[in-house]
């Protein structure tokens, strides 16, 4: 099977879903709001995951994090995603999930055949509203790099990534994207990228945005095609689809962050795990 595309399959740690469930002593989660002054003192509230152990040893000027930040969806809140927040957590890094969108904003309009659908200016607040958090988060937690971040995203939250990875990708290490649909991928191979595609036929990816068999093999794309709907990507979504999700992540990440290992919430003290073999297996029906 090619690298760029794996077809209707989903990866699930032996370990079971306990693995990644982490237990409240195991990763603390945390908000705060951050004011932005360029932006008439806009809020901008960022959900923080982290383990405590790592943030122990960071704040003792131990260790270094590796930090994630995650984007939600449109009208979705950034405290949707933990099951994936807690996978990075897990692995020893700083998550950092802001909030896009406020109950203030004016509704998104689209505009078919502009740019993105008309959504660039929504992209545009997104980005604005990482390198806020970033900034300030650097104040809370100075021992983590903020210089090249891995950047995860769900839908519109995916486009962001995206886009945040064509613009700046000096600032980037690594991409998951999960039902972006219109920005396209970054090709320039300058970082490992993995994406998740539901079969929802009422969230159609626009022409050009998800690169061809050959281009993902060139960039070091990875694209799974799932079974599973695009609203099942989040919290509320079924656990067949957010345990196929984290395993196959979990993976993705045991590949390219070989110095970083989860730990074991099963069981107390905290005791850090390599990562164990993965199984595969027929998706789910939903």
């Amino acid at each position: 099977m090619k690298r760029g595309i794996a077809v209707l399959v989903s990866v699930s740690a032996l370990c079971g879903i306990a693995y990644f469930t982490a237990s409240k002593w195991a990763i603390r989660h945390e908000t705060i709001t951050f004011y932005d002054a360029s932006r008439d003192n806009r809020p901008v509230p960022v959900d923080i995951a982290i383990r405590r152990d790592k943030e122990m040893q960071a704040n003792a000027g131990m260790i270094t994090m590796p930090v994630a930040v995650i984007n939600h969806g449109n009208t979705v809140k950034n405290t949707e995603y933990g099951f994936l927040a807690n996978v990075f957590a897990a692995r020893g890094y700083l998550v950092v999930s802001p909030q896009h969108d406020l109950p203030t904003d004016p509704p998104m309009v689209t505009k078919p055949g502009e740019l993105y659908v008309g959504r660039l200016p929504q992209i545009l607040r997104g980005v604005a509203n990482i390198h806020l958090a970033m900034q300030e988060m650097k104040k809370v937690q100075p021992n983590a790099d903020y210089e090249k971040v891995t950047m995860v995203g769900h839908s519109m939250g995916g486009d962001i990534t995206m886009y945040f990875a064509k613009q700046y990708p000096d600032e980037v290490k690594k991409v998951v994207t999960l039902d972006n649909l219109r920005v396209p991928f970054v090709t320039a191979g300058k970082f490992k990228i993995l994406s998740f595609r539901s079969s929802d036929p009422q969230f159609k990816v626009d022409a050009g945005v998800i690169p061809t068999d050959e281009e993902c093999e060139k960039a070091g794309i990875q694209v799974v095609k799932t079974e599973f709907q695009h609203n099942d990507m989040r919290d509320t979504g079924p656990d067949a689809a957010k345990n196929s999700i984290q395993g196959m992540l979990d993976k993705f990440l045991s590949d390219t962050d070989s110095e970083v290992a989860p730990v074991d919430t099963r069981s107390s003290p905290p005791k850090i795990l390599e990562p164990g073999p993965v199984a595969l297996m027929a998706p789910a029906k939903s």
